[in-house]
């Protein structure tokens, strides 16, 4: 299943495709909230981790503007809530991921995300 807290991570690898390939642009998503079980603790750790920009970004495009542009350096509550349902109970059901280099486009079906590479594309 697609969701951003996935998302942040996938890039492009596609033959070629080494600069400005990340992150993939979400194109005719269809989504799906689902309740997620909140873990603080979680959230905490799996911060530093995060892209932020590329996170706030694929958001915005699926139209929540809850997160702030900036990633706040004192994290409460009602900010770990916030990034809990934008990490984890937004589902990408259906759409595509675009390279903003290459424009290679991963198709999402059911919630799984198509990254395999034709023969040819392989780098």
């Amino acid at each position: 299943m697609v969701r951003l807290i996935t998302h942040n991570l996938l890039a492009c690898h596609a033959k070629g495709c080494t600069a400005n390939n990340f992150p993939l642009q979400l194109q005719d998503a269809a989504i799906e909230l689902r309740d997620a079980d909140f873990n603080a603790d979680f959230l905490r750790g799996f911060l530093p981790r995060l892209e932020w920009p590329a996170l706030v970004g694929a958001a915005r495009q699926l139209g929540d503007t809850s997160l702030p542009a900036e990633q706040p350096e004192m994290v409460d509550d009602d900010f770990l809530q916030k990034l809990h349902h934008v990490l984890l109970e937004i589902h990408i059901e259906e759409g595509a991921m675009v390279c903003p280099n290459c424009k290679h486009v991963y198709p999402i079906s059911n919630g799984i995300p198509n990254m395999l590479l034709a023969e040819h594309e392989i780098g």
